[in-house]
């Protein structure tokens, strides 16, 4: 199928109703091959902290291919083949990774590993520029902020449940089968794939509207350069830039943070994953009501404030070793980051479509890809090269107060290996925020007006959860996704039989 000149009413919504269907397979794609399942494998297969910083990296830098990707987007001018055929590609080599342990020794298997999420990630920079560029001119710009609300809220309900009978099934293979546990996360990577074709035939199904022809065809390092002649979304590219900086030198950490510093149980760390997912899941819809109703950049004021701050209380979980708060401790920080996280990964996506003119979408969206690319992989490597730098080096802060009956100490800080980029992300995060107060929205609100609407509407969720109904509703919430949209597909399937 072609692209079309201009689409009728129903085939854009038939559109948003597949892209909602591919939201699904492909987080649960990403959900049963990344995040910590991943993480896990790499350090079952010996991985070193520069391998776990190297693997955060790869799907940043990958992302410069985006470079050659708006070439092809302009030539081809058929996005929808673009990023079905890339996809594709992508996601065949998750079949290869998922036999790479039998196929190798664990050294090798680990620069296997690392050369094929290279693939993963280059052939998904290619299908992600030109499907950046095919839904921001298929989604009507008025109910963008909504509808990519609604399309994670349903992706993150599947992702809740499908981690959960991730974790659950690896502790009973681990039970079942202790000296295999790699062939666990193996049988898990070829889930993931096969969810990743699933996701294929819901792209290829959706309906493209032909790109706008210029008079001229511009060559691609002018393409990259109309972005920088813009003020504001030239802003927009230096909080991005910072910003991802900062989540990156911290962020791929975490794992590996509670793995090996704190000595958590995999089943417990996909439990808090599951509480950060729940609260993502509640806030979705809040958030995304009001980057329609206040503006993207309200959102991001509010939510991003709450993400660093949630990223500098790693370094209060240990003082300087495991304690009785650090349980606690954790638990509120993945309620805080789930929440906040909802809000930032919305907003920041829809701002940056919303700030690139309609038509020139491509090279705007590729040249903030780029640009953020390179911080984002630049910060886990330097992260994981200076990993076992800081192991040796502690920066220590207790109070201490003397008596004739005796002395009391209070620890206040202290940093060790990992912490330090916990402080570190911190300090950049903000310097980020504070990027981004330059960048201009149309409809933004001052930050204490969106906050008073946040916090109303938080006591409206606690009173509603704090119910026997509430908890009800939020426990089988993510499985009736499932169901409706299992029903939905099968409709439409036997519709188009008719």
């Amino acid at each position: 199928m072609k692209p079309k000149d201009t689409l009728t009413e129903e085939e854009v919504q038939s559109g948003l109703s597949y892209l909602i269907k591919d939201g699904v397979a492909s987080q649960s794609m990403g959900i049963l091959t990344g995040g910590a399942f991943l993480v896990a494998f790499a350090v079952k297969l010996g991985a070193s902290n520069l391998v776990i910083g190297l693997l955060a990296a790869v799907g940043p830098l990958a992302q410069l291919l985006q470079l050659p990707s708006i070439f092809i987007v302009e030539k081809i001018r058929n996005r929808r083949l673009i990023t079905v055929v890339s996809a594709a590609m992508s996601r065949m080599c998750w079949l290869i990774i998922a036999v790479s342990p039998f196929l190798f020794p664990p050294k090798i298997a680990i620069a296997v590993l690392l050369v094929l999420l290279a693939a993963v990630s280059a052939f998904g920079a290619v299908s992600g520029c030109s499907w950046n560029s095919w839904v921001r001119d298929l989604i009507p710009e008025n109910i963008m902020g909504s509808y990519f609300s609604k399309r994670m809220r349903i992706a993150v309900g599947v992702g809740i449940v499908l981690s959960l009978l991730a974790a659950v099934y690896l502790d009973y293979w681990k039970k079942l089968l202790p000296a295999q546990e790699v062939m666990g996360y193996s049988i898990l990577f070829l889930a993931g794939f096969l969810a990743g074709m699933v996701g294929l035939i819901f792209l290829s199904k959706t309906p493209e509207p032909r790109m706008p022809r210029s008079e001229e065809r511009p060559q691609i390092f002018k393409l990259l350069a109309q972005p920088f002649k813009n003020e504001n979304f030239r802003k927009l590219i230096a909080f991005m830039c910072s910003w991802n900086f900062a989540v990156n030198l911290a962020g791929p950490f975490f794992m590996v943070y509670m793995l090996k510093r704190l000595g958590l149980s995999m089943s417990f760390i996909i439990g808090l994953s599951i509480v950060s997912q729940i609260m993502n899941f509640l806030f979705l819809r809040i958030w995304g009501k009001y980057t329609d109703r206040f503006s993207n950049k309200s959102v991001l004021a509010i939510s991003g404030p709450l993400f660093i701050l949630s990223i500098l209380a790693w370094t209060f979980t240990t003082m300087p070793e495991k304690y009785f708060l650090t349980i606690p401790l954790l638990v509120a920080i993945h309620i805080v980051m789930g929440l906040a996280s909802a809000g930032v990964s919305l907003a920041s996506g829809n701002i940056s479509l919303k700030l690139a003119p309609k038509g020139e979408a491509t090279a705007y969206l590729a040249t903030n890809t780029i640009v953020n690319s390179v911080a984002a992989g630049a910060a886990p490597i330097l992260g994981g090269k200076f990993a076992d730098f800081f192991a040796g080096r502690e920066l220590a802060w207790t109070l201490k107060y003397t008596a004739p009956g005796g002395e009391f100490t209070l620890p206040t800080l202290n940093l060790q290996q990992w912490d330090f980029f916990f402080a570190f992300a911190f300090i950049i995060g903000l310097y980020a925020l504070h990027r981004l107060a330059m960048v201009k929205e149309a409809g933004e609100v001052e930050e204490k007006i969106v906050a008073k609407e946040l916090f109303a509407e938080v006591g409206t969720q606690v009173r509603t959860l704090s119910s026997v109904e509430g908890v009800k509703q939020m426990v089988s919430f993510p499985i009736s996704i499932i169901r409706n949209v299992t029903g939905r597909m099968i409709s439409n399937e036997d519709k188009q039989k008719d």
